[in-house]
């Protein structure tokens, strides 16, 4: 056993020798594997981060469940639909929501924003985190009061700082143009979109939903958020909605049902399958590696010819001739393997940083990575090692 590992570390050893024998060359080659591994490790995790980030802004706007909307104008979407809804006993949370794009007005200047009607449980229903100030509450909603919550890049952008509790815009809502006082301060998901779409995407300002209503002269929501306790269910659950909606209102087909939480597995699937194309782009950059650590190889056989006949000439088997390039193969891969690793993550860090996204190291990916490093060596070396080990002794002595 002890002359066996002898023998391993004296392989390794003399790899190494090899391995920094030509260090330019050497450098190069591993530069190619290094790129290859880094582009799949990048792709991995921009894959991952990308499902995160989308979970948290899709979650934000109330968009991982169910959203009920009108299939018929004619048809109700009341608070009476809303508290049957609410007595499913599979219902977790069901909130109104109002939308219009519209404008508001502040420092003389005029912005186009989304407005959203929603109530003073958008907390749970839509995941709102408040930063300062308060949500709605039942007296905002009840006297449709002239109050709004903007989001904190609207603070920012336009005052200077994220904390503009008790400013006043104007805001223009179903044609009707009237102040709001700023209660309330928020922040949505994980700021991605706002981050790297900032001035495409528009603000987003939230008033009470009987506000609008009462500006826009409709008792109809254009729709209802619901999300349900059991995420697997909902299938299920939009088809028990309708039903009992419909029935209370003997409408056919009167009620659309989104299933939000499914077109965010679709988005997932969307982001998996490019990962999966441009994680084929970086294999493919691999096995280009691959046959240049080949091209090395054969290269370091003929400038070592002689080296090879007189080692065979004292007694070296052609197996071990065969091991020791074959050895050498594989650690300038795995080497190369592991500079691309430490390359990819520190991309991944840095982005993560920059874009305010936590980082989890993919452990499996990078274990991956190296066996697959490995064993691209290793193949790609076989030819090289098997021509070392049949070069005759008395040719390979008569090479110089």
């Amino acid at each position: 056993m002890y002359r066996k590992v002898k023998e391993v570390l004296e392989i390794i050893w003399k790899s190494l020798r090899g391995f920094f024998k030509n260090k330019g060359r050497t450098f190069l080659t591993l530069l190619g594997i290094a790129v290859g591994v880094s582009a799949v490790i990048i792709t991995m995790g921009i894959s991952s981060l990308g499902k995160q980030a989308l979970g948290e802004e899709i979650d934000s706007l109330g968009m991982g469940g169910l959203a009920i909307s009108l299939n018929d104008n004619d048809a109700p979407l009341t608070v009476d639909e809303l508290n049957e809804i609410e007595e499913i006993s599979s219902v977790k949370s069901a909130m109104p929501l109002v939308f219009e794009t519209s404008t508001v007005y502040f420092h003389n200047q005029s912005l186009p924003v989304c407005l959203f009607g929603i109530d003073r449980n958008a907390e749970s229903a839509i995941s709102l985190k408040l930063l300062y100030g308060r949500f709605f509450n039942i007296g905002d909603i009840a006297s449709c009061a002239r109050v709004c919550m903007v989001d904190s890049k609207f603070a920012v952008s336009h005052y200077g700082t994220d904390n503009i509790i008790g400013k006043k815009i104007t805001v223009n809502s179903g044609g009707n143009t009237d102040k709001y006082e700023i209660i309330g301060i928020i922040k949505t998901g994980s700021g991605l979109v706002q981050n790297v779409m900032g001035s495409v995407i528009p603000d987003f300002v939230y008033v009470p939903y009987s506000t609008m209503q009462k500006n826009m002269s409709s008792s109809n929501f254009t729709q209802i958020v619901i999300k349900s306790g059991d995420d697997e269910n909902y299938e299920a659950l939009s088809e028990e909605v309708v039903r009992k909606i419909e029935r209370s209102n003997n409408y056919e087909n009167a009620y659309n049902v989104n299933n939000l939480a499914k077109q965010k597995d679709s988005l997932d699937g969307i982001i998996d399958i490019f990962s999966l194309v441009l994680s084929a782009i970086g294999a493919v950059s691999l096995i280009v590696a691959g046959m240049n650590i080949m091209n090395v190889m054969l290269v370091s056989v003929k400038e070592r010819t002689r080296e090879i006949g007189i080692k065979k000439a004292i007694g070296a088997k052609s197996s071990m001739i065969a091991t020791e390039f074959l050895a050498e193969s594989a650690v300038i891969s795995l080497c190369g393997g592991l500079l691309g690793i430490i390359l990819g993550n520190t991309v991944m860090y840095s982005g993560g940083a920059i874009f305010g996204l936590t980082i989890t190291p993919q452990l499996d990916i990078i274990l991956l990575m190296l066996i697959f490093s490995a064993v691209i060596g290793a193949v790609f070396g076989i030819y090289p090692s098997l021509k070392a080990a049949k070069l005759k002794p008395v040719d390979a002595l008569r090479y110089y």
